[in-house]
């Protein structure tokens, strides 16, 4: 029996993460088993860990996009296979990569179409990012080159889903969809939030459906693609945080991403997305978001925790000069947590800027 295959995009800091926790715990719930799929530029992600921590079935595809790392791709889904045999296989993209119909859909069923059952692709919609890019305001915060990946995004959608509606008004979720369809005239369009659940029914049905789905082959143009990615430092960082008293996990997280939403404005970067997530050695967790500049940090999962040791992950892709990211964002973890009375140890560290995308295969028109 082949497994169904799901891949949900959309950009970085669309909510993509806790949409797959919102879907697999909806699967789960029908008596399905669900493998998951990760997929960044670099190590330690953040993602990878919060899945793990909701007792979830991870396997994570590093380096590069899926559509570089395709038999990567197809290799960690063997090993979810060999070890869980899920009826579903979750699987999200990095959030700064498009043109996944022709590197990812297309290749997964002409060359394994007895063994997966690929849905259709739904994007995920960022408001905070796809508002401002749809009004036609400069960039959305990002250069054309960037904001050419976003719209490229929903350009190759099956369905297109504006998340996060419940951080939206009325008239606002009203105007995107507006937006959205006058821009997309013959994508289906749903709204939804994973953060509550609401449309996740409607969501699940339309990933149901068989047909002629996955078939939208872009018309892309790859060097103002990788320009697009380029311009986004990428910082992956993990810290031993310990103390000899008990510390409020929950107030540091959301302190740390304060401190850093200063760190991207005193540097001038526009925030594609933040994430931290902090765990104890039990992996209770606590976890954060910031994903603009424009908008709130979000203590999104709180831990209730007060450890005297915990483990610290930061994801950031931010447009500013990665070195100087790093530089900034670890001298903020040593503030604060110095403040506190916490002692922060850098385990790991690594800064890029995404390399130009070298798809493993690339369908020119939709073989099935």
């Amino acid at each position: 029996m082949s497994a169904r295959f799901v891949m949900v995009g959309g950009f970085l800091g669309a909510g993509k993460t806790t949409t797959v926790a919102r879907l697999a715990k909806l699967y789960q719930a029908r008596g399905l088993r669900v493998g998951v799929v990760t997929n960044d530029q670099a190590h330690d992600l953040v993602d990878t860990n919060a899945l793990r921590a909701q007792g979830l079935a991870v396997e994570e595809v590093p380096g590069a996009c899926f559509c570089c790392r395709f038999d990567d791709l197809v290799g960690r889904v063997g090993a979810l296979e060999g070890a869980q045999r899920p009826d579903v296989i979750l699987a999200e993209p990095v959030g700064s990569c498009t043109d996944l119909v022709a590197t990812v859909v297309q290749p997964l069923k002409d060359l394994y179409a007895g063994r997966f059952e690929v849905a259709p692709y739904a994007v995920l919609f960022k408001p905070s990012h796809g508002l401002r890019i749809l009004r036609n305001q400069p960039a959305g915060g990002f250069s054309p080159k960037a904001a050419y990946i976003f719209t490229k995004q929903l350009e190759e959608a099956d369905a297109i889903v504006i998340n996060r509606i419940d951080e939206l008004s009325a008239r606002e979720a009203e105007e995107l969809e507006t937006l959205v369809r006058a821009r997309f005239p013959n994508t289906p369009v749903l709204r939804a939030s994973a953060a509550t659940g609401a449309g996740f029914d409607a969501f699940a049905e339309l990933l149901s459906q068989s047909g002629g789905f996955g078939r939208k082959i872009l018309s892309i143009d790859y060097d103002t693609y990788a320009e697009g990615e380029a311009e986004l430092g990428w910082l992956n960082a993990t810290a031993r945080l310990t103390s000899d008293a008990p510390f409020d996990l929950d107030a540091l997280v959301s302190a740390l991403l304060h401190d850093m939403a200063a760190v991207c404005r005193a540097l001038g970067g526009e925030v594609a997305h933040l994430k931290l997530i902090g765990m104890d050695d039990a992996s209770a967790f606590a976890v954060g978001n910031l994903v603009s500049s424009d908008t709130e940090p979000k203590l999104s999962l709180p831990s209730g925790l007060k450890p005297t040791a915990a483990d610290l992950i930061v994801n950031a892709r931010v447009a500013v000069d990665p070195a100087a990211l790093e530089a900034e964002v670890k001298r903020a973890v040593s503030e604060r947590c110095a403040a506190l009375g916490v002692r922060a140890e850098f385990r790991t560290s690594q800064s890029l800027r995404p390399g130009r995308p070298v798809p493993t295969h690339r369908y020119a028109t939709a073989a099935t």
